[in-house]
């Protein structure tokens, strides 16, 4: 197996490191320029399997609220998100929801639920303080 090296910015807490992963073998991975443990963490993910969370929108047939924002329940595989976004784009939501609905459930069987992150219904402008 040919020696990978990879350049990534941690972006698991405040700082920020910059970061280097060289990847030997499947098991043999060198992390240089992590703050944390958890840089360490981030940047064997990143080499072995990286994964992502995923917001966007979904069609509704409301017409004051168009489109509705949504995420998914847990991270994907970074390789799967346009075959995601392929089946999220299939959907479309009628009638209302409320945030934090469960639109469809283990969407690919990934594990991962689609949730609405706002509602369909306008909300009563909250009263200012005076």
């Amino acid at each position: 197996m040919d020696k990978t090296i990879k350049e990534m910015i941690c972006i698991v807490c405040p700082n920020g490191c910059r970061m280097t992963a060289s990847k030997e073998a499947p098991d043999k991975i060198e992390v240089t320029g992590n703050r944390c443990v958890r840089g360490k963490e981030f940047a064997v993910k990143e080499m072995t399997d990286p994964c992502r969370s995923l917001s966007t929108t979904v069609r509704t047939d409301s017409k004051e609220f168009p489109v509705l924002p949504v995420r998914l329940s847990a991270e994907i595989p970074k390789d799967r998100i346009f075959e995601m976004m392929e089946e999220i784009n299939r959907i479309k939501v009628t009638g209302s929801v409320k945030p934090g609905t469960v639109l469809a459930r283990n969407l690919l069987g990934l594990g991962a639920d689609l949730i609405a992150s706002a509602g369909t219904r306008a909300e009563a402008p909250a009263e200012t303080c005076k």
